[in-house]
């Protein structure tokens, strides 16, 4: 019988609902993951509350002094009554509803927070779909050292085509309801029921779970955990990681493309990148000047028959790459060495097919996104390259899980930024702490 995950409830800090005039306060207190926040976003975050958690998970100060004032505030929060420890364990129902950007009917998508028992990356038990870097595990390993605390939650998908857990995940009671100034309606509710959380943590382990976001997050935790069984501090709060996990099943699971900007190459010519693209892939040339939205419908069209992409030019030329019928990937340099299930995503033929051998961006300039910006808004950077910004954009279709998925039970990993999960998970609705006050109950 092959190996398979662990989940538990959580018994979280939670911020005091009281204290912030409602249910509604949350809204001015949660923040996006860390990692998609900027200058200018952090403090406006900051100024909206005090207590804002984008003081703790992105904290001020010098050097390594904004970990240790990170793990100041966070002690203080707690004193003052702030964050509060909730009175038992559960797992926490988490719904956001919205509109999707550019249109469309709304959409609901529900998950949970709740813990997962870490384990390796090459278990097969949780499977990630992007390399990550050094520098950001580096900076979430510091913070953890210094609070103790799980601050951000992962992002997993279970699998479950039958949605044989929503049964379970329906047997909630409502904690708080809120909106956020991009307009998503956030829900949390508590599943306490015992039947009821039986029932999640045996659905969820019927199946290895696929890392959406938060690949940093995971293996710091994981690194954490292993730094201090190995200093003899056996805990159990050290070996669990807080996730929000969704069903990959779900048809209401938004996937949005992200884009590929070219800039700085010493040397770049659109002809010359459309006789190259001439070995993989059939090439057709689109209405000159044609809007964003012309591109994306022609590519999301072509994407249905074949893996497909549009190269576009400041210009106005637009071209549609879709790959030949009959291609050689097997027998090709680069895309070759790689899995099936891999070398046929629209992704890996364009960093191995096209930004590689025929422009030589290599994976290391990948990687340090020296050549490449990442942008999801296509019209935007549309408008950015035709107004003299870089030098070619590659609009891009939405990976799909399934595919997603595939890849990482082949044991790969896909080029960075090739999913883009839509809304973004809030951090500071729970709040997991790394120290024995029995914040790990078994499910």
């Amino acid at each position: 019988m092959s190996p398979t995950p662990e989940i538990a409830p959580l018994k979280p800090l939670r911020y005091d609902l009281a204290r912030l005039g409602g249910p509604a306060g949350l809204a001015s207190v949660v923040a996006p993951p860390y990692d998609v926040i900027d200058a200018a976003q952090r403090a406006e975050l900051a100024a909206r509350h005090e207590n804002n958690v984008v003081k703790l998970i992105l904290p001020e100060g010098e050097g390594d002094t904004k970990y240790a004032r990170a793990a100041d505030l966070a002690s203080a929060w707690r004193s003052a009554g702030a964050l509060v420890r909730d009175d038992q364990p559960a797992f926490y129902r988490y719904d956001q509803t919205f509109a999707p950007p550019g249109g469309g009917a709304t959409i609901t998508r529900r998950g949970f927070l709740g813990l997962v028992k870490l384990v390796a990356l090459d278990a097969g038990i949780v499977l990630p779909h992007e390399r990550t870097l050094s520098g950001p595990k580096e900076d979430r390993l510091k913070l953890f050292r210094a609070t103790r605390t799980n601050l951000s939650p992962g992002f997993m998908l279970y699998r479950d085509p039958a949605r044989a857990l929503d049964a379970a995940l329906d047997r909630a009671s409502e904690l708080a309801s809120f909106e956020t100034h991009d307009g998503i309606q956030h829900k949390l509710s508590k599943v306490t029921d015992a039947d009821a959380v039986r029932a999640i943590a045996t659905g969820v382990a019927k199946s290895s779970l696929l890392i959406a976001d938060g690949h940093h997050r995971y293996e710091t935790a994981l690194r954490y955990m292993q730094e201090v069984t190995s200093a003899g501090i056996a805990r159990p709060e050290h070996h669990y990681f807080m996730v929000f996990f969704a069903n990959g099943d779900d048809p209401n699971l938004v996937v949005f493309p992200t884009h590929r900007h070219v800039h700085s190459l010493a040397r770049f010519d659109f002809g010359d990148l459309q006789k190259g693209a001439e070995a993989l892939f059939e090439v057709k040339p689109l209405p000159p000047g044609a809007s964003a939205e012309v591109l994306v419908a022609e590519l999301a069209a072509a994407g249905k028959t074949a893996p497909s992409l549009v190269a576009c030019a400041g210009d106005g030329r637009a071209t549609l790459f879709s790959l030949r019928a009959g291609a050689d990937l097997a027998g090709h340099p680069f895309l070759g060495k790689r899995p099936e299930p891999l070398r046929r995503t629209d992704v890996a033929l364009l960093h191995m097919g096209l930004l590689e051998p025929v422009l030589g961006i290599t994976p290391e300039a990948q990687a340090a996104k020296t050549n490449i910006y990442y942008p999801q808004d296509a019209a935007g950077a549309l408008r950015d390259l035709r107004g003299g910004k870089g030098q070619v954009l590659f609009l891009m279709n939405a990976t799909p899980v399934a595919q997603v998925r595939s890849v990482a039970e082949a044991g790969e990993v896909m080029p960075q930024k090739s999913t883009f999960f839509y809304p973004k998970v809030l951090t500071g609705l729970c709040i997991h702490t790394l120290e024995p006050d029995r914040s790990v109950a078994s499910a």
